[in-house]
């Protein structure tokens, strides 16, 4: 319903009339009791459903009190619902962190088992972030016309299937070819930031975006202590296999899940956004603020089209983006790779201590990640914590787009010291504060994009940026796992320097959204005084 009797007569003590049936009858007979309207809204108004002369939802009349779907969510605050939603979101980012950290554990095995060769073992990497990079745009269209809820649902069902069927690849190519379709439903897992920041109050939006992607890091540290138990006993296989079991686990708790408000909203459904409001409201124990739940601007609302993300007061923001996320990701999973390869580095300096043969004639001279490797690649997983509370603190206390600028200079200056020729411990060291520090940069970016795009193009808008980051995630395995057995100063020099062009572009990034509202509209986007400073 639109209108709500939110206080009586007594007092000022919440009380919530439910019951379809009997609202209207109830309100009606209240109004001629009382001889007078509540609100000042007419009877003809009262009821939930849309009078067919009524245009839209910001036709109101004189003197009625209004409020939007942020103006409720700030009024309500963060309680319950939203940790509930926190741990439902986390657990789909910890089982795609599995998803991916699996990628840089499996090339090392199927390098022996297979006898592939270099270029092959990249790409199995590759071939996943093609399917990503295919399906982002496809999954943020689906999102924006047939809801969030539905495309995590579907996304997650895809993965979990092909991830098991993967498990069972009998050679190369048919491993290519289900980690591909693997990496299709992979695309749609960002749009649960989408989802979830639109159900965040605006003071707490950032540091719950954040956060949440301790999720990420718990994924990723779990594959590799999976990996330490499973891999030497039962192989790959079991791995794959297990590692898709917590997508169908989430696809199953998504029954409770529902849809946002502001979507509903924007596609006209103001029954639903406002059902979807009282809920949040009934578990957080909170009242809902008085008046009408309307729109926050008056127009029509065009959806879905590329074009829009570069309409004047977007298109700087919206291509600075696309290098920032390029770089997020090249740089991201770049490390993650490296960080095995540097251990199985055949020139006897960065992480080997003896030179040994990357290509070995005799199947017996593979060479396998050992347990000291997986505890060292634990070690380096574990640098997303101390990466994450940095980046929640750096982002309420500098803004969005300087610590982003401050992460990904950090990130250069720590990469760069990996080309020196030092001790195992000390190149564990320099791999684990970069991690740190461009995981931070990433989550910088996710908690960014959500905040700067509108309602009505915000899936859009990170379906692109992540196709985007798709392409630097493309690139990188031929650099980190081919590249670095020809010239390791070569490649990790690449990563610095690619770095050093994202701090560029994220300090130019014209609006700081610290403290700003979600708009609903693109009309609504304007470039505010940074308020970073």
């Amino acid at each position: 319903m639109f209108t709500r009797l939110t206080r009586l007569g007594k007092g000022d003590d919440y009380e919530d009339l439910e019951g379809d049936d009997n609202v209207e009858m109830d309100i009606t007979d209240m109004y001629r009791s009382l001889g007078k309207a509540v609100g000042g809204r007419s009877p003809d108004r009262v009821e939930g459903q849309r009078r067919p002369e009524q245009k839209s939802a910001n036709t109101v009349a004189p003197g009625d009190e209004t409020f939007t779907v942020q103006e409720c969510i700030d009024q309500i605050g963060f309680g319950k619902f939203q940790v509930k939603l926190s741990i439902l979101t986390g657990f789909a980012w910890m089982a795609d962190a599995m998803e991916m950290m699996i990628l840089a554990i499996l090339s090392p095995a199927l390098h022996c088992e297979w006898r592939l060769e270099g270029w092959q073992e990249a790409f199995i990497t590759t071939v996943v972030f093609c399917g990503m990079m295919f399906s982002s745009s496809i999954w943020g269209s689906i999102c924006d016309k047939y809801g969030r809820k539905t495309e995590l649902i579907l996304c997650s069902v895809i993965t979990c299937y092909f991830g098991i069927l993967s498990a069972f690849a009998p050679n190369f190519l048919w491993m290519l070819i289900l980690r591909g379709l693997v990496g299709f439903g992979i695309g749609g897992a960002p749009q649960s930031v989408t989802l979830y920041a639109e159900f965040l109050p605006t003071k707490s939006r950032a540091t719950a975006v954040t956060l949440v992607e301790m999720f990420w890091a718990i994924g990723a540290c779990f594959e590799v202590l999976l990996a330490l138990i499973v891999m030497p006993t039962l192989g790959w296989p079991y791995l794959l296999g297990i590692s898709a079991l917590p997508l169908l686990l989430f696809s199953i708790f998504c029954v409770w899940l529902p849809e946002s408000a502001r979507y509903d909203m924007t596609r006209g459904c103001y029954d639903k956004a406002l059902h979807t409001l009282e809920r949040i409201a009934r578990d957080n124990g909170k009242p809902m603020p008085l008046g009408r739940l309307v729109e926050s601007h008056s127009h029509a609302v065009k959806r879905g089209q590329v074009k829009d993300l570069f309409i004047p007061e977007l298109k700087v923001t919206t291509a600075l983006l696309w290098i920032v996320w390029l770089v997020c990701a090249f740089s991201y999973y770049g490390i993650v790779l490296l960080t095995t390869a540097m251990f199985e580095n055949p020139d006897g300096c960065h992480g080997t201590d003896v030179k040994y043969n990357p290509n070995p004639s005799c199947f017996l001279e593979c060479k396998t990640l050992t347990t000291k490797d997986y505890t060292d690649l634990t070690w380096t997983t574990f640098a997303e914590f101390p990466g994450l509370f940095i980046t929640a603190y750096l982002l309420n206390k500098i803004g969005r787009k300087y610590t982003m600028t401050v992460e990904f200079i950090v990130f250069t200056v720590f990469v760069m010291l990996v080309n020196i020729c030092t001790t195992r411990a000390l190149l564990t060291f320099f791999l684990f504060v970069a991690r740190a520090f461009i995981s931070g940069a990433f989550q910088g970016a996710y908690v960014y994009t959500p905040e700067v795009y509108p309602t009505s193009m915000r899936a859009l808008g990170l379906g692109t940026c992540s196709a985007m980051a798709r392409v630097g995630a493309i690139i990188t395995p031929f650099v980190a796992q081919v590249l670095l057995k020809e010239s390791a100063y070569a490649a990790i020099s690449l990563y610095g320097g690619m770095c050093l062009i994202a701090s560029v572009a994220a300090f130019f990034l014209p609006i700081e959204t610290k403290g700003r509202d979600m708009k609903d509209s693109g009309a609504e986007v304007t470039k505010p005084k940074d308020s970073s400073k």
